[in-house]
This record gives C-alpha cells, sequence and structure tokens, in this order.
C-alpha cells in the first residue's frame, strides 16, 4: 500500500509543477486539482498529511502565477490592429504544428515521462470521481425509492419508526405486570362505591394496572400537501376476560381455562395540515377528562384496584377517586393548530347510555334512571395554554362536556313519559414542572355527569339531574435521573336530585396514593405502590381497603 501511494504521489507531484506556468484560469483550475486531492483522499489513496502538504503547495504555486501574469502582461510590447493581422496571417501559412515560423524551426522535444504518467493518473482519478459520483446517485435513488425501508433514529418512549419512501410506519407500545395484595378494612356496602372494603377477606393477584398491554400502529405521510394518518391501537390484558356491560373491562374470570381480553381502543385517522389544523375520524381517547388521567402517575401504577379477586383488564387507579372517565369514544373532532402556546379542539361524539352503575336498593329498586335513545350527538371541547416563565413550565386547560339525555326510564317514571334532561359538566386543572418538581391540580363539576364513568348515575329515580363534583392534587419529585417518588390524594363528590332519599347511594369515593419508581433502563421501569381507598354512602355505609402493589412497566 505504502508503494502505491507513493506511487500516485509523484505523478500527482509533477502534475501540479508542471501544469502550474499554463494556468490561464487559475482559480479554476484550482478546484478541480482541489477536487482530485478530495476525492484521492476519499478513496484512501492519500492520507490526511499528504493531501494537505500536496494541495498546500498547489495553492502556494497558483498565488505565484496570479502574482506574475500582471508583469508579463506589462512587459509584452503593444500589438497594433495590423500587426496583429499579420501575426495570424504569417501563421495561418506557416502553423505552429508545421514546427516553422518565420525561418526559425521549432522542435517540441521528447515528451517528459513524468508528465505522462501524471497524465494518465489524472485521467484515472477522473474517470474514479464520475464512478463514484454515479454511484452516490444511484445510491440517493435508490434510498428515495418505495423498494427501500430504512430505520429512523429511535428515541425512548416514541416507539419504533420504519420509512417505506413516502410512508412512516410506527410501532409503540408498553407491557406491564403487578403482585397486588388487597386488605379490606370491613365496612358495609355503598352502592357505586369503588371500595372493597365490604368484602371481608384478603386477596393476592397477579394483574394489569390502569393501563393494560398496548401495542399501537400508526401509518402517516403527506400527499398533495395534506398530512395524514392511521391508527390502530390493541389493549390486551394479562387476566381472564368475562362478558358483561363493560366488555374487557368488566371483573374477569380467574377460572381454568380462561382467556384474555382484547380491547381494540383506538381505531381512527388523522387529516390536516399544520396551518388549517388536524381533524380526527373514529374511535380514540375523549377530550372531557383526558388530560386529567394522562397527567395521573397511577396511569403507570394499580391505584385503586376496583376488584382484587377476579381482576379485570385493568384497575381503577384515580378514576372515580379525583376524576370521570374520560373514555375511548368514537368521534369527529378538530385540533387547531397551536398559536402563541394556545390550542383548541372540539368535536361530536358517539352519545353514550344513562347507566344505573350503583344497581338497587334493598328491595331492589333501581336507584338510577337510565336512557338508550339519541336524536343528537354528545358535544366536547377544550382549551390549552402553555408557557414558561422564570424555568418554570406551566399548562392550563379548560374543556366542556354537553350531551342530552333523551326518554328516560325508571320505577318512578311513567311509561312513554318521555323525559329528557341535559348534562353539562365542566373542568379546570393545571400542571407545572421546575427542575425535578412537579405538581398537578385538577377539578370538575357537572350536573347530570354522573361519578366514576360518563354518565354513571347521573341521573335520579325521579328524572332529576345529581350535581357531582371533584378533583385531586399530585406532586412527584426526581430524586435523581432513574428515581422518583409520587404522592397524590383525590376525591369524587356525587349529590342527591331534588326531592331523592337514597341512602345506600354513594356520597364520596376517595383515595390517598403514594408510589417509587425507578428507570432501570430507557424501557424497563420498576413501581412499588400503596393506595388506600374509602367510599361512603348518604346513609351510615362506609367502606375502606388498603393494597400493596408491586411490578415492572416497560414502555418503548
Amino acid at each position: 500500500m505504502a508503494s502505491r501511494k507513493r506511487a500516485l504521489l509523484l505523478p500527482v507531484m509533477a502534475t501540479s509543477v508542471a501544469c502550474a506556468p499554463f494556468m490561464t484560469a487559475p482559480s479554476a483550475l484550482a478546484d478541480d486539482y482541489s477536487d482530485l486531492l478530495d476525492i484521492l483522499q476519499l478513496k484512501g489513496s492519500l492520507t490526511k498529511h499528504e493531501h494537505d502538504t500536496l494541495l498546500a503547495k498547489h495553492l502556494s504555486h497558483t498565488a505565484a502565477a496570479s502574482h506574475a501574469e500582471p508583469a508579463r502582461a506589462a512587459s509584452r510590447p503593444v500589438r497594433t490592429a495590423s500587426a496583429t493581422a499579420a501575426h495570424h496571417a504569417a501563421k495561418g501559412a506557416h502553423g505552429v504544428s508545421s514546427g516553422y515560423e518565420d525561418g526559425i524551426r521549432f522542435d517540441p522535444g521528447a515528451p517528459d515521462a513524468a508528465t505522462s504518467r501524471a497524465e494518465l493518473a489524472a485521467n484515472r482519478a477522473e474517470a474514479s470521481a464520475r464512478s463514484a459520483q454515479e454511484a452516490m446517485r444511484s445510491t440517493n435513488e435508490a434510498l428515495n425509492s418505495n423498494s427501500i425501508v430504512r430505520v429512523a433514529k429511535y428515541v425512548p418512549g416514541k416507539g419504533l419508526t420504519f420509512k417505506a419512501g413516502p410512508i412512516d410506519i410506527n410501532f409503540s407500545g408498553f407491557v406491564n405486570g403487578f403482585y397486588t395484595y388487597n386488605s379490606p378494612a370491613g365496612g358495609r356496602p355503598v352502592a357505586g362505591g369503588v371500595s372493597t372494603g365490604s368484602s371481608g377477606f384478603d386477596s393476592s393477584s397477579v394483574r394489569n394496572g390502569l393501563l393494560p398491554a398496548g401495542f399501537i400502529l400508526k401509518l402517516s405521510t403527506t400527499q398533495s400537501g395534506i398530512d395524514m394518518s392511521a391508527v390502530l391501537g390493541m389493549y390486551p390484558g394479562v387476566n381472564n376476560a368475562k362478558n358483561g356491560a363493560f366488555n374487557a373491562n368488566t371483573g374477569g374470570s380467574p377460572v381454568g381455562l380462561g382467556t384474555a381480553g382484547i380491547d381494540l381502543r383506538q381505531v381512527y385517522v388523522t387529516v390536516g395540515t399544520k396551518e388549517v389544523g388536524t381533524f380526527k375520524f373514529g374511535r380514540d381517547l375523549a377530550i372531557f377528562g383526558s388530560d386529567a388521567i394522562l397527567n395521573d402517575a397511577t396511569l403507570l401504577s394499580v391505584g385503586s384496584t376496583g376488584s382484587n379477586a377476579a381482576p379485570a383488564n385493568t384497575s381503577l387507579g384515580r378514576i372515580g377517586v379525583g376524576y370521570v372517565y374520560a373514555d375511548w369514544i368514537p368521534q369527529i373532532s378538530y385540533l387547531s393548530p397551536k398559536y402563541h402556546g394556545l390550542q383548541g379542539s372540539v368535536g361530536v361524539f358517539q352519545p353514550l347510555d344513562e347507566f344505573n352503575f350503583a344497581g338497587g336498593d334493598a328491595s331492589g329498586r333501581a336507584l338510577s334512571a337510565s336512557s338508550t335513545q339519541h336524536s343528537s350527538p354528545m358535544v366536547q371541547g377544550k382549551g390549552t395554554y402553555d408557557f414558561t416563565i422564570g424555568g418554570v413550565q406551566t399548562r392550563i386547560w379548560a374543556s366542556f362536556l354537553v350531551q342530552h339525555q333523551q326518554a328516560l326510564t325508571s320505577p318512578d317514571l311513567e311509561a312513554g313519559s318521555r323525559r329528557g334532561a341535559m348534562v353539562e359538566a365542566g373542568e379546570i386543572g393545571t400542571k407545572i414542572t421546575y427542575k425535578g418538581f412537579q405538581g398537578v391540580a385538577y377539578y370538575y363539576r357537572g350536573s347530570g355527569l354522573g361519578t366514576t364513568g360518563l354518565f354513571f348515575d347521573g341521573i335520579a329515580n325521579n328524572g332529576r339531574k345529581r350535581a357531582s363534583e371533584g378533583y385531586y392534587v399530585q406532586a412527584m419529585y426526581n430524586f435523581t435521573k432513574k428515581f422518583k417518588l409520587v404522592g397524590s390524594y383525590g376525591v369524587s363528590n356525587l349529590y342527591q336530585a331534588p326531592g331523592e332519599n337514597s341512602s345506600l347511594l354513594v356520597r364520596r369515593n376517595q383515595s390517598e396514593v403514594g408510589a417509587a419508581f425507578y428507570s432501570l433502563t430507557d424501557w424497563l421501569n420498576l413501581v412499588a405502590e400503596y393506595a388506600h381507598t374509602e367510599s361512603a354512602a348518604h346513609g351510615p355505609n362506609k367502606e375502606s381497603d388498603n393494597s400493596a402493589s408491586g411490578g415492572v412497566i416497560l414502555l418503548f
């Protein structure tokens, strides 16, 4: 290799020396020669030191030639037009190539061997450069063609993105598993309560937390200047599924030969541009209550178990003990572009039935009204504002929900009464982040909204709306990049409707949660948690329970 480099260096140096006196366009030739040196270094024929040395010599010769040119021009005799014409006439008669001019014999001499070798090396280098450029062009065309699949740079928590021509294919998800021990503290049943304190026995389970597993596939592209995407989200649990009103989220069935439940929560498309905003068509998380659950730390743990003896697809987390579940609802919604931190969204949603979650009283009489007819959609909207002051990052959000419940039915309402009620609700919340600290404060209030789930026990059996409200506060501190502690407290209240007297109906659900999270890797997080949950009725009934959980959640 060394002898090859020396053999190549001699022609290059000879070319530099031989060609310098004949440069009529120094800047252009300097560019060509520099390109040649760059190509030889790229191919490994020149070391960086050799490249720099030859380039310095070449620039020195070029500079000297450019300075000498004015002096040569000044020393040339000035020709008149007639003299110039005579010279060209004589040149045409004899010709330089004939070897004679005005009686003087011209002998070009034998070609220099070093010059010939330099020209040969230069020709080869030029051919090699053309070949390299063609190969690079072909490679770029192949990379940008639809037949090549590339992998984008991986960002922890953002999934894996593959680029197939103009289409981005993103695959992301999470998997978790917890051991949970629940100990009831006693009490008497509360209709619509979320505590398991009255069950009377301890329970152990291996289960999912508030999140089941999730596998989300997203296809994105831009066509005719329009950004669009299609999303499919599958959320299987680890516990046996059982048919019921809540489908995969109904209480589980811990019996042999069971199978896990699959919850297809997300099926939607988005269409829009950065200037206009984005439209969504399909099934996805609703607007009202979405920030409350997405900022809830129990999203990555267990929280209130709901049912630990026969676990469902998920636990409750802080659902029903601080906020009403946003739910995954078919929708046509719009998200505006962000303007100076402000952003808005609004949409029409599949209307949901009024649901008697509390069940019946001691005689079996329904405690809440129900409905199954809807002539108008549910409407939800939200505004957010993000800003930073003095290093404190802040988000404030507020949203609303409206739905007309028609043709309510209950034992206290006459058949065919066609009684209806307009459900209204609002919420406001804030999240602040400063260095290692993060805090969340949230509040909601509704008329006919109900508690725990949308329209659960929102209307009494006399057809009158029940008021409800709730809140939660949460603090999180990152002691290191890997270790953090979280504490939160939340309450959901449901008030009786005018003229109602239901002593068994839930009045208050509340819980306190403390958790520790340790990031073992970018993917894997270790979680330990304690939760205390209480439920109280409008009468004397109360119950409470305690649970301890430990496990892992993997996010990619």
